[in-house]
């Protein structure tokens, strides 16, 4: 199998925060693989923007290191890095203040057919200020697109005054608010198999399907970032935006057509059909100490710290195709293993014509996002070999990474900064979705909040407090194991 290159104008991206961690690691790597796909024009051109003094040759050389470091070396080619350190360029912008904007607005009025595309890499107490900038300097034509990553405001109020902000100066078809999990290729499959197949679209309803879980798992703690996440906690970080997109995916109907507006018409369908969270749908944790890590606490060195650090939901969409089918959401630190997965588990045939087998847990599709992205289909069989009707589980293999290689399976992020450039806002959160997952999450909070309620404790390398467990084993469920 063989992926298709699809081309794009000639662009100027852009990126402010060029310095920072995020363009290291994602950003300018995401364009040299696409530059190496053949996908990037060699017009195009890389602008970096950041506070730091330095020349288009130390960025450069800067850059240089960042692919060194996180681009595969089987694809690290001397042509095809000098070709894309050809393309980059520096401009030292005070974003609050008058330096650079002139700068960036000649080299920008150089090339007046390229796609225009700021990429906001910075805090989002910038986002309006650079907008503002950007639009006093003559840079934010009607035709150019502005990419501002999460988090998208902290509450509902916020997330509406960052909207009105950007909206001040670009039209809604123009802003790109990124999640990079929509950009996975595992995430748009799921799309594909349930719209593109009449095997599994007749089954994805509550008749049919017993309950979902989705879950964001992560082996790591919060050191290192621990002042931010203080501030935010799982269920901000994480479920108002990742497990809410992956959630509205899972659930949405069948939009008229594959077109941006549609798709995101019926996302933002799912998270107003959903039942109002109570408390006792939600179990918070705060992983502890143990052996010589230390506890989460520890982590973001605030001893009276209440913000929790896991999270497990039960969620109700509450229409004709979902009615009585729990979501199960669930999100953490310090858990057992980094995994990331949608489970959708089918309900056991209304008859069994064969003897029972205790262990055996039914048809579930299950679409890993990661490590390892693929989907499989748990099935049962029968146990080959003689002796009766023995039955068995096995995992039906439907993904297509091993087909592509791993060069072959694009980042997320190298797809996303395409669509931005191709103009394609499919994967891409509306204003509207984001207010009204902030208008979810909200009440809850503020529950919290008022309760003053602490978080349940746990241990690094379990699966998450007791409580998680009940969650689900009070509708007869298990939660699926957190393991690669």
């Amino acid at each position: 199998m063989v992926s298709t290159i699809i081309p794009v104008h000639p662009f100027d991206l852009v990126i402010f925060g060029a310095t920072g961690d995020l363009a290291k690691r994602k950003i300018l790597p995401s364009l040299y693989r696409r530059l190496a796909a053949h996908q990037m024009p060699e017009a195009s051109r890389v602008i970096g923007a950041a506070r730091s003094k330095m020349t288009r040759a130390e960025f450069r050389k800067q850059t240089a290191a960042a692919l060194e470091e996180f681009v595969a070396p089987g694809l690290l080619k001397p042509d095809l890095v000098e070709r894309f350190l050809s393309s980059i360029d520096y401009v030292a912008i005070d974003a609050a203040g008058e330096d650079g904007w002139a700068q960036l607005a000649k080299k920008l009025d150089d090339r007046p057919d390229h796609t225009r595309a700021f990429y906001l890499s910075v805090a989002p107490s910038l986002f309006a200020t650079i907008s503002d900038k950007l639009a006093a300097a003559g840079v934010a034509t009607p035709s150019s697109r502005i990419v501002v990553e999460k988090p998208l405001g902290k509450d509902l109020a916020s997330a509406r005054a960052l909207n009105a902000q950007l909206s001040k100066h670009f039209d809604e078809a123009q802003i790109y608010r990124i999640d990079h999990y929509l950009g996975k290729e595992t995430v748009q499959n799921l799309m594909a198999i349930r719209f593109a197949n009449a095997l599994f679209e007749p089954l994805w309803n509550a008749r049919y399907v017993d309950h979902v879980q989705i879950t964001v798992a992560e082996n790591l703690g919060v050191a290192g970032r621990g002042e931010y996440y203080d501030t935010s906690g799982a269920m901000r970080d994480m479920v108002q935006n990742h497990l809410m997109q992956l959630l509205c995916l899972t659930a949405m109907e069948p939009p008229a057509h594959f077109e941006p507006n549609m798709v995101r018409d019926e996302k933002l369908k799912v998270i107003r059909s959903l039942e109002p969270l109570r408390l006792s749908d939600i179990v918070r944790g705060q992983y502890r100490a143990n052996g010589g890590g230390g506890s989460y606490l520890d982590d973001v060195k605030n001893p009276q710290s209440r913000t929790e650090s896991f999270i497990a939901i039960r969620a109700h969409v509450q229409n004709w195709r979902w009615a009585g089918t729990p979501f199960y959401l669930r999100t953490g630190k310090k858990l057992s293993a980094r995994l990331s997965e949608i489970a959708v588990v089918f309900r056991d045939p209304p008859h069994s014509i064969f003897p029972r087998v205790d262990d055996l847990r039914g048809n579930a599709l299950i679409i890993r996002l990661q490590p390892n992205e693929g989907i499989t289909m748990r099935v049962t069989i029968k146990d080959p070999g003689p002796g009766g009707m023995r039955l068995t589980e096995v995992p039906l293999d439907m993904t297509f990474a091993k087909a592509l290689g791993e060069e072959g399976m694009p980042e997320a992020y190298e797809r996303l900064i395409m669509d931005v450039i191709r103009g394609d806002q499919t994967l891409f959160m509306r204003g509207d979705e984001v207010e009204a997952a902030w208008a979810w999450v909200d009440p809850i909070i503020s529950a919290w909040t008022e309760a003053g309620s602490k978080p349940q404790p746990y241990d690094p390398g379990s699966a998450g407090p007791i409580d998680a467990y009940k969650l689900t084993s009070a509708d007869g469920h298990l939660w699926r194991e957190i393991a690669t």
